[in-house]
């Protein structure tokens, strides 16, 4: 997480009343935690992902810059952030599923070498996403420390705060969703 010697909860309330000093001080530290996030996101996918960790964070960081939200604090901040990077990869894997159906003039190559790009991740993204909408169904509380965890990269104690929950409550709920979902994935 950013640096805890800089007051990220006191810099969004000065930018929130309107210091564009405190937005031009708090963008390098949650920039650079939002790539961090974004990057771990990322892990995993191939190399052919057509969105890329940077593009993700500047898209979110853009989205966050113009809400109008009273943020509360640094845990708050990132769990929109989170939930924001969410949508932006299933609106993203959404319109690729689109194209991939026609949508969209197909690209074609003459070298035979070269592998076809992977559509995989658009899929497992969407397979996610709407997992994680079942599981919100029947036990919301469960999704929202699973998405806070894994989109936000939030620990246990930040969830336990931002939920006004017991750090022990999060632990159970964070292993529920996690048998759960690796059940419902792998059906």
């Amino acid at each position: 997480m950013p640096d805890k010697n800089e007051p990220i909860t006191s810099l969004l309330a000065d930018w929130r009343s309107g210091n564009q000093e405190a937005l031009d001080r708090l963008t390098p530290l949650v920039y650079a935690e939002l790539k961090r996030l974004a990057e771990r996101m990322f892990r995993g996918e191939g190399a052919g992902h057509t969105l890329q960790p940077t593009a993700l964070v500047n898209e979110a960081f853009e989205a966050l810059v113009h809400m109008d939200v009273p943020w509360q604090d640094r845990t708050h901040f990132f769990a929109l952030s989170a939930r924001l990077m969410r949508r932006i990869l299933v609106n993203h894997a959404n319109a690729r599923r689109a194209q991939k159906r026609g949508g969209a003039d197909v690209r074609v190559t003459l070298d035979e070498k070269v592998a076809p790009i992977s559509e995989s991740g658009d899929d497992d993204i969407l397979a996610l996403d709407e997992a994680l909408e079942e599981l919100a169904g029947l036990d919301p509380r469960c999704a929202q420390v699973v998405e806070l965890h894994y989109f936000g990269g939030l620990t246990y104690h930040e969830i336990a705060t931002a939920l006004s929950l017991s750090v022990s409550t999060v632990h159970e709920a964070l292993r529920t969703g996690k048998t759960w979902l690796a059940g419902k994935l792998t059906a």
